[in-house]
């Protein structure tokens, strides 16, 4: 293999049989379940890197369905995604991520740089009550439980939540294990066709792991919960700062 062929073909490893193909990537029948809660300011600002800003003590944990995604394949997701502003432009720090599928954890590290972890998440619906798990293992890490459809959401409304941006923590390490990318990265979800939305009463409930430490930021109060169904392309990124570029 010549030296051009090694640069034309690399986008993903392995080089001779990536984990994903290229993207952009589409998502259809995509489902949410995303409860809003209420944490500790400090803990938040522990964990949201500069120059992203926290502005209010709010945690969104997310339940996501995903049964047919470009390339991804039927997979489910879960994680914390912290609302912060970025000069001034607000939008959502995506702070762990665990799903069941190599392909998505594979692509979605290398390309974004999302902080993905491998486990076992589900969303489910059980009589009148939409219900999300995460398992790491045999050990419950989150539930979160919601009145199913109990009163639909403004659609536009929603619609244009669903426009803002996304920031990443981008982290490549050298051979040595220092890092060679270090990055915040912006993307945007783009071509939405939203299916339905909902508001209900919900519950969470978190536990302590060593591993998914979702827990280090403690449930106070539930603020509220929308339950979604939208297809949509999730747009490449787009670095907006470099924590390297000094250095280099």
């Amino acid at each position: 293999m010549k030296v051009a062929d090694v640069t034309a073909r690399a986008f993903s490893m392995p080089l001779t049989s990536p984990s994903y193909p290229r993207g952009p990537y589409r998502f259809v029948n995509r489902e949410f379940l995303t409860i809003t809660y209420r944490t500790d300011m400090d803990a938040l600002r522990a964990v949201v890197p500069e120059p992203l800003e926290v502005t209010e003590p709010l945690v969104k944990f997310e339940f996501i369905r995903m049964p047919d995604s470009t390339g991804f394949g039927d997979y489910t997701e879960s994680g914390q995604v912290i609302p912060v502003t970025y000069k001034g432009q607000k939008g959502g720090y995506v702070h762990g991520m665990y799903l069941n599928d190599d392909a998505p954890i594979a692509g979605g590290r290398e390309i974004w740089g999302f902080p993905k972890k491998l486990a076992e998440p589900a969303l489910r619906v059980e009589s009148e009550t939409l219900v999300g798990t995460l398992d790491m293992g045999s050990v419950r890490v989150a539930t979160g439980t919601m009145g199913y459809k109990h009163r639909p959401l403004d659609h536009d409304a929603v619609l244009q939540s669903l426009t803002a941006p996304s920031f990443l923590l981008k982290i490549i390490p050298h051979v040595d294990c220092t890092p060679r990318i270090c990055e915040l990265v912006r993307y945007y979800m783009t071509d939405l066709t939203l299916k339905g939305a909902w508001e209900g009463p919900a519950a969470l409930d978190l536990h302590a792991h060593a591993l998914a430490p979702v827990a280090d930021l403690p449930v106070r109060e539930v603020v509220s919960a929308v339950h979604l169904v939208a297809d949509l392309t999730l747009g490449l990124g787009e670095v907006v700062h470099d924590y390297l570029g000094s250095a280099r």
